[in-house]
């Protein structure tokens, strides 16, 4: 398997990187592959998952090995494959998911794209008290309250029809979407306001 790609960043596109690695280009498919948009020719390291069908071999790639080990436990979920699990891990902080995971907060989970509340009563089912590699559970005072984080996810949804609404693509609105979800206490006007600034420096 390969656990990891450390080459030459070369291009970025609406699902993923290509790095190069003395001479071979590798395509590795990401959540939010703009979150590398800094690094254009730069060497980078690339956590990886290796998965293998009988019709393709595909590497998923992350930023980290927390990123990479709740990838992994949410493909063993059942109904989750790895498109469901980058457009899940593509819309949450780790914390915030893990904390909803050991509240057993079924609302917040069936936010994210393709997950109903069977599906994320099995995720429950599954994962509860087996993500213990991440802050979130092993300190009980950082997971999130229920109501803040989703009002918060409530309101970056919203944020995002907004920007589609204006006219700005799905790759745009990516690229700035690690930064919105880093800002907490902040109003949907106030989000689509800070994304626009972002947009327009680009």
């Amino acid at each position: 398997m390969i656990a990891y790609i450390k080459g030459q960043l070369i291009s970025i596109h609406d699902d993923g990187v290509i790095v190069d690695v003395g001479g071979i280009g590798y395509e590795i498919i990401c959540s939010n592959p703009f979150m590398f948009e800094g690094f254009i020719n730069q060497e980078i390291k690339i956590h990886t998952f290796h998965h293998i069908r009988e019709d393709a071999e595909i590497l998923y790639g992350f930023k980290n090995e927390d990123a990479k080990f709740l990838f992994m436990k949410l493909i063993s979920v059942s109904g989750i494959g790895p498109k469901g699990a980058l457009a899940i891990q593509g819309n949450v902080e780790i914390n915030d998911f893990v904390g909803a995971v050991e509240r057993e907060d079924v609302t917040f989970l069936t936010k994210f794209p393709g997950v109903g509340k069977k599906t994320a009563r099995q995720i429950i089912l599954d994962l509860k008290g087996k993500l213990d590699t991440f802050l979130a559970v092993s300190d009980t005072s950082g997971i999130p309250d229920k109501r803040e984080t989703t009002v918060e996810l409530n309101m970056l949804n919203e944020a995002k029809e907004a920007l589609k609404a204006l006219g700005y693509t799905e790759r745009e609105i990516k690229g700035v979407l690690p930064q919105l979800q880093r800002e907490k206490d902040l109003s949907t006007d106030e989000l689509v306001k800070k994304a626009l600034a972002m947009l327009m420096k680009k």
